[in-house]
């Protein structure tokens, strides 16, 4: 028998037939040499693998509160184990269904109008040809990103005051009546959507236009050849290439709907409006810190983490069947 066909031979009995899938000897060496060679770059590693170690996975340990009855003064360890009772407590209270339903529609209108606004405004300010008009309109809608919510909530509170608000001063003066924007039930969301809009969307249009970029300009003058207006182009080209990108932000989005922006709630919203305004990221910390009441809270606080881990992975799974992509 020539070699050649003996090394095609299946691997007998005495032959380990998973030897090829296990870990080589070499990988060892392989790994050590690359460490050798580029140590500079792992050591710089270190500083972000300890940041996960110690502020990420370290705190993970407080998740035992949550089924326990936690006693600051007897400690974490001495607090007696009560199971599932903070959970059974969770989902069978009134104001957390409340709270609860205020989450879901608030992310769901924040999604409905603003997920799309970043294409658009990426899509229409890569049409512009002048360098420096393109420039001045990224700077002006990119910079409401940098300004805390606590500015944005006071400059949108001097806009909308009763009391001398720009905006009521306008309905006043086309004869209508002043409207209390913060302290209207009915359209307190309304507050909230189109102050996220004004400042996050202008910095989420640099992830569409960084991936316009990316699509073959050929494909454009194609187009034009057979004679495809802008508006074939944009939604036979320039969608397609961006649906990518599109799925990865939209998947990113599922995880973070039980949040719903609890910093731009926490310094916009007052009693009046808790009915409609209250979600899971302010109730934490109106009930935990407010109340002291940290089991509930933390249980709250896992119910969440765990409700966004499986809309991400649902969201994930869903598009690597139906559109062949996803995040992994």
């Amino acid at each position: 028998m020539s070699l050649q066909a003996a090394s095609r031979q299946e691997p007998g009995p005495g032959l380990d037939a998973g030897a090829g899938a296990g870990p080589k000897p070499g990988r060892t060496k392989r790994l050590a040499s690359d460490i050798r060679k580029d140590w500079d770059l792992y050591l710089a590693l270190l500083p972000g693998i300890a940041f996960l170690l110690l502020f990420k996975y370290t705190p993970m340990y407080g998740i035992v509160i949550a089924f326990k009855d936690f006693n600051i003064f007897d400690g974490m360890a001495a607090s007696p184990w009560v199971g599932f009772k903070h959970f059974e407590k969770l989902f069978t209270s009134e104001s957390f269904l409340q709270v609860f339903r205020n989450t879901l529609l608030i992310s769901v209108y924040k999604i409905v109008f603003l997920f799309p606004l970043p294409i658009i405004v990426a899509i229409l300010m890569n049409e512009l040809k002048n360098m420096i008009f393109k420039r001045t309109i990224q700077t002006i809608v990119y910079l409401p990103h940098f300004l805390s919510w606590v500015i944005v909530s006071g400059l949108f509170i001097d806009l909308l005051s009763v009391n001398g608000g720009m905006v009521n001063k306008w309905i006043v003066a086309l004869g209508g009546e002043p409207v209390k924007f913060f302290l209207d039930s009915d359209v307190f969301r309304s507050v909230l959507v189109a102050s996220a809009g004004w400042k996050e969307v202008g910095w989420s249009t640099i992830v569409y236009l960084a991936a316009l970029t990316g699509i073959d300009p050929q494909l454009y003058e194609a187009a034009k050849m057979d004679g495809a207006g802008k508006w074939k182009q944009t939604l036979h080209i320039t969608l397609p290439g961006l649906v990518p990108i599109i799925m990865l932000m939209f998947i990113l989005r599922l995880g973070s709907v039980l949040e719903a922006g609890t910093e731009q709630v926490l310094v916009m919203y007052n009693p009046s409006v808790y009915n409609v305004a209250d979600i899971i990221g302010t109730y934490v910390y109106r009930i935990g810190l407010g109340e002291q009441d940290y089991s509930f809270s933390t249980a709250v606080g896992l119910f969440e983490s765990v409700i966004a881990f499986i809309l991400i992975i649902s969201g994930n799974y869903l598009s690597r069947k139906y559109l062949k992509r996803g995040i992994w």
